[in-house]
């Protein structure tokens, strides 16, 4: 049974003594939890304005939205941790945090500004909800902790002061600015006014719009989309389910949680594999920082019922995760989350990140809520999916494909069909595959993709009543100043800066399943067309050539320690040459990360065409089906600058069998010559072994690449493979690539063998195991014989 260790780094929380026997796997119980919300709460009093209005936290700098608007997210996002520490015991404050928060509910809404930067003469005003988008989010937070703490705050206050709060909450009941997630803010202030028997009418009518608007984005097994999009990330978890199961759960509505209850628990099936036996979730999709609010689906599940977990199982999997970021450095001496992953890391930010938007993982606190005599309390700690066996798991309408391995507790996610909700490339849904020991890499001290999200200027009001502008912007229609990709929490979409009258943005681009390919379809630009193979048959592609010219190529490559030692199980080969067979290509002895090519802007997990040298990024994918082990999608690749590549596009496949994967890659519409590059995995000197082999089409042996940041370190290694395309018609290129912890991997060739029809990779692997990949191509000669790892 693992265990996850004492703390491997120091942190300033005074916490209980383990208890191995409830709690085998983490040691922690209720308690270690209460603490932490104590610690956490106690450093940020330090921070707080004269009257407690404002918690405006250090950071390296503000969010596009202002100081001020930071200020009130310090305050919010901290009451709501607040309200799940005092509502689940049983009346007890010690720390007097009532009063404090009751303080800042006074003096912030005495006179709400349009300020967005603070002022001696106004350092408690919050700002006012019409002019501060985020302020938008940030009421959500502020209702639920008045909801959850009514009887011993709310009650106790003048009923100045609550007609104050209310009049501040009430143009939230208003539909919201961006056409995501955000609706859920204005359902959940509605949940508290409806209970507060303030503007009961209008606080129903923003429930119901909000629950009919996020229906239309519901698309089955648990999955919601985050808008008219195909953006599936932690927000199905921190967000799209949290605020509707949550408000029926407090409204005692039984026919709402019903529904939205059983959604939650189809998500869970899925989505409680998404996390290691480390505790770790996946670094994938956005606002990455919220860090361990990725539990608070599973909690919310054992709060209703609706739950396919064991009431152990949910708290190994919550205790692992808080657990996973505390002992890895999340909080500083001082007790603060800081804004990045473990550490501080920039390139994993957005604009609208500020110092205190880390403060969403107070989510992560629900369980709380439960009494101490609960079972997922009481109960005795069980495993997780992820260590009973190796799994292979797709996730419902999504395109991605998770793979788990038992004997290390890693797990990968694989991308065929979610996608930014911005046009840029984003590394955190571009890339191929994600793992919960790696992360996409990044650049260090450069503007770029992975840069954080700054504004190309600072925000300005637009007036009394009109939104907020980024100064620059020709008509505040479009984010084009975000140098990182990044939006306002949850953006879909686009990043149109649009009135609270409910106008869906403007601009969506690419974000649509049926716009994701020019032309929308899938069939646009390429030669021969699609064509289905017969009634149940796959898609295949007609009159493609060849493409098959790299029979025999040598070795694979495992990804080492800056040390120029060799992987271990692989014998007889020299860490620093790369002969026929299985070779580890390292870091030469006495090189350093920072001496070779620190600030390389190679994507790991990706294939590029490079076009004059530059690779080219993963346009929107387009899902084009999915197996019990396999997944596939297309996508029509770009420039640098965004532009599509006219006429290319792009078919990958991943089909995966315990730590291998087979990765396909059909590129049609392209140069003859046109070179291309499949990467593999990014890994730190202390990190996991990566290995990756040439099976098909690529032009030799693997070499490996100094890489940039990760937020697992600052410097990392990645193989890659290079080809070139060899007819318009259609190249094909396949490669095998695996990321593990076990400490001796065998070499990625003696895993599988492969053999290539024209409709479809036949692969068996190492244990005897078959699996067939339905992949189009069509090849005038015959195809080659089959070989191992080929």
């Amino acid at each position: 049974m693992p265990q996850l260790p004492s703390h491997s780094r120091p942190h300033p929380f005074t916490l209980p003594p383990e208890d191995r026997d409830r709690s085998p796997y983490t040691g922690w119980t209720r308690a270690h939890w209460e603490a932490a919300a104590d610690g956490l709460l106690c450093a940020t009093a330090p921070y707080a304005s004269p009257r407690h209005g404002l918690i405006s936290l250090p950071g390296p700098r503000p969010s596009f939205s202002g100081p001020r608007s930071d200020g009130l997210e310090g305050f919010a996002r901290t009451f709501l941790l607040a309200a799940f520490r005092l509502a689940g015991d049983d009346g007890r404050d010690p720390h007097g945090l009532l009063d404090r928060y009751a303080q800042g509910l006074t003096s912030g809404t005495e006179s709400p500004t349009f300020d967005t930067e603070l002022a001696p003469g106004q350092p408690d005003s919050w700002p006012r909800i019409e002019t501060v988008r985020q302020a938008y989010v940030e009421a959500a937070s502020v209702a639920l902790g008045l909801r959850l703490t009514r009887r011993r705050l709310w009650d106790t206050l003048d009923d100045r002061v609550r007609a104050r709060i209310a009049e501040w909450l009430l143009p939230t009941l208003e539909p919201p600015p961006i056409d995501n997630n955000w609706w859920l803010f204005g359902l959940t202030v509605g949940g508290f006014l409806l209970d507060a028997g303030i503007e009961t009418e209008r606080a129903q009518a923003a429930i119901d719009r909000a629950l009919a608007r996020i229906d239309d984005w519901y698309r089955g097994d648990g999955w919601y989309s985050d808008g008219d999009n195909r953006a599936f990330d932690h927000y199905n978890a921190w967000a799209l389910h949290f605020y509707p199961v949550l408000h029926a759960h407090l409204s005692g509505d039984a026919a709402l949680l019903a529904t939205h209850g059983a959604r939650l628990h189809a998500q869970l099936t899925s989505y409680t594999r998404l996390f290691d036996t480390n505790g770790a979730p996946i670094p994938f999709g956005r606002s990455l920082t919220y860090r361990f609010a990725a539990t608070a689906a599973p909690w919310l599940g054992a709060l209703t019922g609706h739950t396919p977990l064991t009431p152990g199982a949910t708290r190994r999997l919550a205790s692992g995760a808080l657990r996973h970021f505390l002992d890895r450095g999340a909080v500083t001496e001082d007790g603060l989350l800081p804004l990045g992953w473990y550490g501080p890391y920039a390139p994993m930010l957005q604009g609208y990140s500020g110092p205190a938007s880390p403060y969403w993982a107070s989510k992560g606190f629900l369980g709380l809520l439960l009494p101490a005599d609960h079972p997922a309390w009481t109960g005795p700690e069980e495993p997780l999916p992820a260590e009973t066996a190796d799994a292979v798991f797709p996730l419902g309408p999504t395109g991605l494909l998770v793979q788990s391995t038992a004997s290390d507790g890693l797990v990968r996610l694989h991308n065929h069909g979610s996608n930014s909700v911005l046009a840029a490339a984003d590394p955190y849904y571009a890339r191929y595959a994600y793992s919960t020991r790696t992360g996409p890499t990044g650049f260090t001290g450069l503007a770029g993709p992975t840069a954080p999200g700054f504004l190309a200027g600072a925000t300005a009001p637009a007036g009394p009543t009109g939104p907020m502008v980024p100064k620059g912007l020709a008509d505040g229609s479009a984010s084009v100043g975000l140098a990182g990709g990044s939006a306002p929490d949850g953006l879909a979409g686009d990043t149109a800066f649009t009135p609270a009258n409910g106008s869906a943005p403007n601009g969506l681009v690419g974000d649509s399943a049926s716009a994701a390919l020019a032309g929308g379809s899938a069939s646009d630009g390429l030669a021969g067309d699609l064509a289905p193979a017969g009634p149940a048959g796959p898609m295949v592609l007609k009159g493609l050539a060849d493409g098959s010219a790299s029979d025999g190529l040598a070795g694979d490559t495992a990804s080492t320690p800056a040390t120029g030692s060799a992987p271990n199980g692989l014998t007889g080969d020299s860490a620093s040459a790369v002969p026929a067979g299985d070779s580890a290509s390292a870091v030469p002895a006495g090189d350093s990360a920072s001496d070779v090519l620190a600030g390389d802007s190679t994507s790991d997990n990706h294939f590029a065409l490079l076009i004059d040298g530059s690779p080219t990024t993963r346009g929107p994918a387009t899902p084009h089906g999915t197996g019990p082990d396999w997944a596939a999608s297309t996508h029509t690749p770009r420039h640098a600058d965004g532009t599509e590549l006219p006429g290319v596009r792009i078919l990958s496949a991943t089909l995966v069998h315990g730590r291998a994967e087979l990765r396909a890659h059909l590129v049609t519409g392209a140069t003859p010559g046109t070179p291309v590059r499949q990467t593999g995995w990014a890994t730190t000197p202390d990190g996991p072994t990566a290995q990756l082999h040439p099976v098909h089409g690529y032009s030799g042996p693997p070499r490996e690449t100094a890489t940039g940041s990760t937020p697992f370190g600052p410097h990392t290694r990645t193989a890659t493979l290079d080809g070139t395309v060899s007819a318009p018609q259609g190249a094909l290129f396949i490669s095998l690539a695996s990321l593990t912890a076990d400490p001796t991997p065998a070499p990625l060739h003696t895993l599988a063998t492969t053999r290539i029809t024209p409709y479809a990779i036949h692969v068996t692997w190492h244990d005897g195991t078959t699996s067939h990949l339905p992949f189009p191509h069509h090849s005038p000669v015959s195809p080659p014989p089959p070989t191992h790892g080929r």
